[in-house]
């Protein structure tokens, strides 16, 4: 027993370091895109910072959500915080699922970038949403007789700069559209793109529906701020979808491996490096009936067959 549990030990690490040095080689190709994704989120939470100096709050407005749904109370407001936790962790959980897994679909650093393109668009949109009208908060900290539902005139720009973790916590005016819906629709329609098992991808679609519901019965946003993110996430994910290249599938055994003289990471139609199961014999007969043996200035395709 403990010989097994030693073997698939060292074929776990041995699988961790292999998909570490693939990452890290699309890292070093793609981390100005990671890196504008951050600080776009950055600029996001700044407008959202930026937007409380102007609101100002007042009666709540006449909503059909509110009237639908019981109100949930401020000590039950974490329900929909501690759904939208759960969404969040469990889909960043599955991005680094590569690094564990011998079944593969994805490439984590080019999901990220994805997901961040999503959420970039989506935001610039509700940036420009928010700044158009301000509406009185709905929220409890938002409302007439809060101390939190004004922000007194800065005194530096440190505390418009500084927007951890009250400005995230305790915002106010930014609610055309839904902060919380934009995060769970990209995270839900990615996994229903590039997720492989049925089950899951009904579940998030199920939990992004509750989600809604607890969004409006706790009170954080109005029902128009909801319904405008259904809307606008999906369609913007759709068209933003259709304008990125398409990313390598690894369960049909593309991989990407640098074989150019300039070390960029190129596609390679074979199953034999990337961790995933298969036949051999199935192997075989794809490489020998689809691949040849092509030399140029740029890139190398090799045909390598696995006797094991």
């Amino acid at each position: 027993m403990s010989l097994y549990i030693g073997r698939e030990a060292s074929k776990l690490w041995k699988r961790i370091c292999a998909e570490t040095t693939t990452e890290i080689n699309l890292l070093l190709e793609n981390w100005k895109y990671i890196l504008g994704g951050l600080i776009c989120q950055y600029i996001h939470g700044l407008a959202a910072r930026g937007v409380h100096y102007f609101h100002r709050p007042g009666p709540i407005l006449q909503d059909a959500g509110f009237f639908l749904l019981p109100e949930l109370g401020q000590e039950r407001a974490y329900v929909s915080e501690t759904v939208f936790t759960f969404v969040f962790l469990s889909f960043v959980l599955w991005t680094f699922h590569p690094f564990i897994f011998k079944s593969k679909k994805i490439y984590t650093v080019l999901i990220w970038c994805r997901v961040l393109a999503f959420l970039f668009a989506c935001q610039i949109l509700r940036i420009i949403t928010f700044y158009s009208t301000q509406l009185p908060g709905p929220n409890y900290h938002c409302r007439e007789g809060s101390r939190l539902a004004t922000l007194p005139r800065p005194d530096n720009a440190l505390e418009v700069l500084l927007i951890f973790p009250r400005g995230v916590l305790y915002g106010c005016g930014d609610l055309i559209f839904s902060s919380h819906m934009i995060f769970t629709l990209v995270f839900v329609r990615t996994y229903q793109k590039y997720g492989t098992r049925r089950f899951i991808k009904q579940c998030a679609w199920l939990i992004a529906v509750v989600q809604s519901l607890l969004i409006i019965a706790s009170r954080k946003h109005y029902t128009v701020d909801v319904i405008v993110a259904w809307y606008t996430v999906n369609l913007v994910v759709f068209f933003v979808d259709h304008k990125l290249a398409e990313m390598p599938d690894r369960s049909l055994g593309v991989l990407l491996i640098p074989l150019s003289k300039d070390g960029r990471m190129k596609e390679e139609g074979t199953k034999l490096l990337n961790g995933n199961s298969g036949d051999p014999i199935d192997r075989r007969s794809r490489i020998q009936a689809n691949g040849k043996v092509n030399e140029d200035s740029d890139n190398v395709h090799v045909d390598v067959l696995d006797d094991t």
